[in-house]
């Protein structure tokens, strides 16, 4: 059934939200990538401006015109509240239609708890941007459009029954895909510093591999008996 269940002693359920064959690989993806957030928001705390190779970045892709400029705001756009709840819908009633609720869970959690730890992180990081009110690093836009695709992927690749290694390439394609469009948005718009962006990425390459293991977690502890 292309990973869409698993069959132990004879009962059905649900197939885990992260593939079993991944579960290794992305480990030491969520490590490393935990480890680079952790180095970037020590050198760039109190930052209130770009670093080096920011601003060689920056220099090229800010302030693009026409048609770049409609295409960096459209993306930014599915980074916002409204827009990100457009794609969380269209993805959550695509799950349950599909009969996946545990991936619905998991198309909710990875996004929401990758914002969740940017916002966590901004005023511990400190670094500001166009004002000392506006928090810069990790970026929350990167963070969300990375844990979107990486959770569909990951979904992607237990459906197909992917092994480990074109599993992680198609996870970790789909994410850094994801990751390079939205942190261009930011870049291009001026809202962050490419390293924000960058900081924005790992944080969903470390948070989505927990938050699925916690959701197939959570889905295979036994329930309690009535009465």
């Amino acid at each position: 059934m292309g990973g869409t269940v698993t069959v132990t002693d004879g009962k059905v359920t649900a197939a885990a939200v992260l593939p079993v064959k991944l579960r290794g690989c992305l480990a030491v993806v969520a490590v490393l990538a935990a480890l680079v957030v952790v180095v970037l928001g020590v050198r760039y705390a109190g930052d209130a401006g770009p670093g080096r190779a920011d601003a060689r970045i920056g220099q090229a892709a800010y302030g693009v015109g026409a048609p770049w400029w409609h295409i960096a705001s459209a993306t930014d756009f599915l980074g916002d509240p409204a827009g990100a709840l457009l794609l969380l819908t269209a993805g959550v009633v695509g799950c349950l239609r599909a009969r996946r609720p545990r991936a619905a869970v998991l198309l909710l959690a990875g996004p929401g708890l990758a914002v969740g730890a940017t916002r966590l992180l901004k005023p511990l990081a400190a670094r500001t941007i166009n004002g000392d009110d506006n928090l810069a690093f990790p970026s929350g836009h990167t963070a969300f459009l990375t844990a979107f695709a990486l959770a569909l992927a990951l979904l992607a690749a237990g459906r197909l029954g992917l092994g480990p290694a074109s599993g992680t390439a198609l996870a970790l394609g789909a994410a850094s895909a994801a990751g390079a469009l939205m942190g261009w948005a930011q870049v291009a718009t001026g809202a962050h510093y490419p390293t924000d962006t960058v900081g924005g990425w790992c944080t969903a390459l470390a948070v989505v591999p927990a938050a699925a293991w916690a959701v197939d977690r959570a889905a295979g502890l036994p329930r309690p008996r009535l009465g």
